[in-house]
């Protein structure tokens, strides 16, 4: 069995409670994942536990098969979903989903979010849908949620929250903060006057930007 990489389990927990420490979602409500590049493995919190008590012990190891290979503790409900996306998306390596307040309110209409901000375009897409609805914890939630993901690093869930993906951890908390912040934008620009949307080549313009013009260099000594 490959080895159990303990800084991916406390980086798990840690996950979680930056969620309930940023607002992202309460309770025990929403689920985080880490999955190893190495050995193929993913890292899930548990079920039911208060993101405050979850220690390091507590989560769980899943393989792509859904078998438990390391802990003692019911792993997410969501653990389909979870699974279900890394295998679709070799790119991702984190998957928060979380219980935002303004994202949430659009999964509620059924609503789409568009790329009303750069960052949002730069590091989520042209915008998010909203995938068809389907029961907490079900095969069809995590079948509806991949197919309305798609090659996005996000996706509304009807009547339930968000799912947000990265390539690490830090990356997938940016896209969850983006998208919570466009969706407030969004829905205060509806309500005072018709929101301009960026046009596609704007998009693609800002996507270029962020891979290959943002950020520093280093210097060759």
């Amino acid at each position: 069995m490959p080895k159990i990489n303990n800084e991916l389990k406390k980086a798990v927990a840690g996950a979680g409670v930056t969620m309930i420490q940023q607002g992202l979602t309460v309770g025990t409500w929403g689920n985080v994942s880490l999955r190893d590049p190495e050995s193929g493995l993913i890292y899930i919190s548990p079920s039911g536990l208060d993101y405050e008590d979850i220690r390091e012990e507590d989560i769980v190891v899943l393989n792509e098969e859904l078998e438990i290979v390391d802990g003692c503790l019911r792993p997410s409900i969501e653990k389909r979903l979870h699974v279900g996306v890394y295998r679709a998306r070799p790119d991702v390596n984190a998957i928060i989903h979380d219980h935002p307040l303004h994202s949430s309110v659009l999964g509620v209409n059924r609503m789409e979010l568009p790329a009303i901000s750069e960052d949002f375009a730069q590091i989520v897409g042209d915008k998010i849908i909203c995938a068809d609805y389907a029961l907490p914890g079900t095969p069809e939630l995590a079948e509806n949620a991949i197919k309305a993901l798609g090659e996005r690093n996000a996706v509304l869930l009807p009547n339930h929250g968000t799912l947000c993906v990265g390539k690490d951890l830090k990356a997938v908390l940016r896209v969850a903060h983006v998208v919570e912040k466009a969706a407030h934008i969004y829905i205060l620009a509806l309500t005072i006057g018709t929101p301009h949307v960026l046009a596609a080549e704007q998009i693609q313009a800002m996507q270029y930007f962020a891979r290959h013009l943002y950020g520093q260099v280093v210097c060759a000594e």
